[in-house]
C-alpha cells in the first residue's frame, strides 16, 4: 500500500509540474489579405459554418476552449492544430497557387462529403460544428464555384 501512495504522490508531482511547460497559441487578432473568407468575398452565411466548423484548426487563429489550459491536453491540442494549419491554413489561402487551391478545394469537398471533416472527435465537444446536409451541400456547391473561378 506504501508504494501506491508513493507512486500516485509522485504522479501528481508530474501532473502539477507539467501544468507550467507553456505551448505555443495559434491567436491572432489579424484577417490577413490571403485569408479565404476575404480573398473569395465569401457569402456570411458560408464563411461563419467555416469558422465555426474548420478556422480552429485551419486557421491562425484558434477560439481555445477552458480545458487548453490543461497540461496535456494543450499538447494535444497544440499537435493538432499545427497538423491542420500544416495541411489547409484558410488564413494564407491566397499564398497557394492555383493548383494547390484547386487540389484543397477538391479535398474539402470530398471529406466534407465523406463526413471525414470536421473531425469526429472536435464535434463531440464543439456540437455547434457538426455540419447539417444542407449546409454540407451548401459548402460543396460554394466550393465548387471558387474551383470554377480558379
Amino acid at each position: 500500500m506504501r508504494i501506491l501512495k508513493v507512486i500516485l504522490f509522485v504522479l501528481l508531482v508530474v501532473f502539477i509540474g507539467i501544468q507550467f511547460m507553456p505551448t505555443k497559441r495559434n491567436q491572432s487578432d489579424l484577417v490577413p489579405k490571403t485569408d479565404f473568407l476575404v480573398v473569395n468575398n465569401t457569402p456570411e452565411t458560408i464563411g461563419k459554418l467555416l469558422q465555426v466548423s474548420c478556422y480552429d484548426c485551419h486557421s491562425n487563429n484558434t477560439a481555445y476552449p477552458w480545458y487548453n489550459g490543461i497540461q496535456p491536453i494543450a499538447w494535444f491540442l497544440e499537435d493538432h492544430i499545427m497538423e491542420g494549419k500544416k495541411e489547409l491554413n484558410f488564413s494564407e489561402w491566397d499564398a497557394y497557387s492555383n493548383r494547390r487551391k484547386n487540389s484543397k478545394l477538391k479535398s474539402i469537398m470530398s471529406q466534407i462529403r465523406d463526413d471525414e471533416m470536421p473531425l469526429f472527435t472536435y464535434t463531440l465537444i464543439h456540437r455547434d460544428a457538426i455540419l447539417s446536409d444542407v449546409e454540407k451541400q451548401s459548402i460543396i456547391e460554394y466550393m465548387k464555384s471558387v474551383q470554377d473561378s480558379l
